[in-house]
């Protein structure tokens, strides 16, 4: 079996975060290892997924896919009213 490559990376972090991750550690009978490396990946994932949804709304900003902002506004105003406005499109 091919073992995969690591690196240890070291961090400083605030006492109470160190804590919780062993408690969680504890909890689920893991490492804080484990831990740390699923915290690590998720964060990772979700920093991946903002970029992209990030450089989508530019696309359609430079394509022109956009929608006035005073039509939203009004939009928006009328939620409180008994004539609600549809959404802009």
């Amino acid at each position: 079996m091919a073992q995969s490559k690591n690196k240890v990376l070291t961090a400083h972090v605030p006492l109470p975060l160190a804590e919780k991750v062993d408690q969680m550690a504890e909890r689920l009978e893991r490492s804080r290892g484990w831990i740390v490396k699923q915290a690590l990946s998720a964060w990772l994932s979700q920093e991946e997924e903002r970029e992209r949804l990030t450089r989508e709304a530019f696309a359609d900003v430079d394509a022109g896919n956009v929608i006035d902002h005073q039509a939203v506004q009004a939009w928006a105003d009328s939620l409180d009213t008994d004539k609600t406005l549809p959404p802009p499109r």
